[in-house]
This record gives structure tokens, C-alpha cells and sequence, in this order.
């Protein structure tokens, strides 16, 4: 069995203040505001890019490793 290692994308709708940045930012429009809180729509667009993280002012998004195992 082999270990391969991919990230996932987590967000914290708390901690956003709904500026939309990070919509903006996200070349395949993976996420989107509700009532002014940052959701993932489209979670089998992204390509983990991370741009939407480091656009963030807020913190309230980002991208994690995760262990898979085969």
C-alpha cells in the first residue's frame, strides 16, 4: 500500500466578512458567497490552485494536505 498526499479545500464561513475575493480570484469558480458567507459550489472544479487562500484577508479559507492511502 502507498501513501500519496493531495490537499483539500476547507472553509470557515465564520471567520468570513463576505468580501468576495476570493470568488473573484478562483479561475475555475469553484466558490460563491451565500448570504454573504464564503461556500464551496463547486468543489470538483478545483484544481487547489490556492489562490483563493492567499487572496484571503480573512483566513477563511485554505488548503490542507490530506494523506490518501492506495
Amino acid at each position: 500500500m502507498s501513501n500519496k498526499s493531495s490537499k483539500q479545500l476547507f472553509t470557515n464561513p465564520r471567520w468570513c466578512k463576505g468580501c468576495g475575493i476570493c470568488v473573484e480570484f478562483c479561475p475555475q469558480k469553484v466558490l460563491g458567497l451565500v448570504k454573504q458567507k464564503i461556500r464551496i459550489l463547486a468543489p470538483e472544479n478545483c484544481t487547489k490552485c490556492g489562490l483563493c487562500e492567499l487572496r484571503c484577508p480573512d483566513y477563511a479559507i485554505w488548503l490542507e494536505e490530506e494523506e490518501v492511502n492506495d
